[in-house]
């Protein structure tokens, strides 16, 4: 993976219509991967398969749709396989009055959406272990404290990064050791998902996105982006609960 002239490998990004998903899937195609995409906005999609060079395919997925598996492997079958599943498929929101469709609507995609989705990927890679594969989720810095100001967004990410974990297990038990797993968890990332927040220390996604691809060449297992980031949780880490539920963070 980590020499661009070899073969292209093939690559799905759900969730690839705006943000770190657009970002990366960008990136990929750039480095010799053929990408199909995959989101709920077929012109966005339309527009990345017409604009990008590398970007062969696109399918419409709802990930909260109890088809949606059918959606991926519909675009498997236009790439000829899959070697990379990435998924960058999530919402959330600021909701200190705890608004039940805001909090359903997060759990019903950060948590249903993408156990169906990344385990119907796992399920493939099972399958086929004739290569290396690659599976990699976003999770986020927000899976190491609960913020009350987010409270299903937060909570949504603990989940994703503990099924990580288990599949990591998981695959072990089986072994599965041509997959490669990776919990990706990116700080406070400028895009529409945190648009109008008040969240410090904001990234660009297009920086983010680098970092992530870098990660995934060197095959790391978990990755927390940036360094700022990093040193934060650290020191979250260390806060003792009593504590953090007193601490006034929005």
């Amino acid at each position: 993976m980590t020499n661009h002239k070899q073969q292209a490998r093939s690559a799905i990004v759900m969730g690839a219509t705006s943000g770190i998903g657009y970002e990366v899937a960008k990136l990929l195609a750039g480095r010799n991967w053929r990408v199909g995409v995959a989101g709920r906005r077929k012109d966005l999609l339309e527009k990345m398969v017409a604009e990008t060079e590398g970007i062969v395919a696109y399918e419409v997925i709802d990930v909260t749709h109890a088809q949606a598996t059918d959606g991926l492997h519909r675009l498997m079958e236009r790439l000829g396989g899959m070697d990379l599943y990435f998924h960058s498929s999530g919402i959330g929101y600021q909701n200190t009055a705890l608004e039940a469709e805001k909090e359903l609507s997060t759990i019903e995609t950060n948590c249903l959406g993408m156990a169906r989705m990344v385990g119907e990927a796992f399920r493939y890679f099972e399958m086929h272990q004739e290569t290396a594969a690659q599976l990699a989720v976003i999770s986020s810095i927000a899976r190491t404290k609960g913020l009350g100001a987010a409270p299903a967004y937060s909570a949504s990410k603990r989940f994703t990064s503990h099924y990580l974990e288990c599949l990591c297990q998981l695959a072990r038990i089986k072994g599965l050791r041509h997959l490669h797993i990776t919990d990706i968890r990116p700080g406070f990332v400028k895009t529409p998902l945190i648009e109008g927040s008040n969240f410090p220390m904001q990234l660009q996604a297009g920086q983010v996105a680098a970092d992530i691809v870098d990660a995934l060449e060197k095959r790391k297992a978990v990755v927390t982006i940036n360094w700022m980031y990093r040193l934060l949780v650290f020191f979250w880490q260390l806060i003792p609960r009593y504590l953090w539920t007193r601490m006034r963070i929005s």
